[in-house]
């Protein structure tokens, strides 16, 4: 968080990223605190709390309730895509600084509201996106910064992950509505933010194709989307 001693509350996400990775990563920070805990069912909101030390926990029903809360300084909002812009407005206006999962939101349309009502409140906006702050990341950008590997002309960059069939997977992930799309927005944009920010240029134009060994599970979409 950009503020030192930053407290704030964490929304669950589908497949445990809360649990596995953020909620644990509160237990080690030294400029956050975890004091309030949101999730859509209120007997795990309990159990989570508990677990993670947090003094409070809320339903999203409740959201009025946890943005009154004087503890909560933050939200770190790691809800299914769709929903990013809905959470993050209502954190800018309850004047709460906004940490919100990548991407962003599912059109830019919702980005401009979420920019738009965090500017009105004066509260900071960050998108968690980790590559800037991972050692080997920082490292192959002071590679490249300084010369040292000549002008570059390609750069190959691939992130996958497995989903299995509608039922196993977490099905938020094959609603468009609720990702915004397949494998492009969950796991391409790791690719492409991550080279524009090591060369620091923008492209200049870019192409994609995708194909599926599945049509049924990703009928609405997309499995693999090669890009360039």
């Amino acid at each position: 968080m950009a503020a030192s001693k930053t407290r704030g509350i964490c929304g669950d996400w589908i497949r445990g990223f809360a649990q596995n990775a953020i909620l644990p990563g509160f237990r080690h920070s030294k400029k956050a605190k975890l004091v309030a805990l949101v999730s859509g069912d209120r007997s795990k909101a309990k159990r989570l709390a508990t677990k993670f030390h947090a003094g409070a926990f809320y339903t999203y029903e409740d959201l009025p309730a946890c943005f009154s809360n004087p503890q909560v300084e933050a939200v770190y909002i790691a809800t299914h895509n769709g929903s990013h812009a809905h959470y993050a407005v209502q954190a800018a206006n309850a004047a709460k600084h906004v940490l919100c999962e990548k991407p962003m939101a599912n059109s830019v349309q919702e980005c401009r509201q979420m920019l738009e009502a965090c500017r009105a409140s004066d509260v900071r906006l960050m998108i968690a996106y980790r590559k800037y702050f991972e050692p080997a990341s920082l490292e192959l950008k002071k590679l490249i910064t300084s010369g040292r590997l000549g002008r570059l002309k390609y750069i190959h960059s691939a992130f996958g992950i497995v989903l299995r069939g509608r039922g196993k997977a977490g099905s938020w992930h094959l609603d468009p509505k609720l990702a915004g799309g397949g494998a492009l927005p969950d796991v391409g944009v790791y690719c492409v933010n991550t080279i524009r920010w090591l060369v620091g240029e923008e492209p200049l134009e870019a192409s994609a194709y995708q194909w599926t060994t599945d049509p049924e599970t990703f009928s609405q979409v997309d499995e693999t989307s090669p890009f360039g």
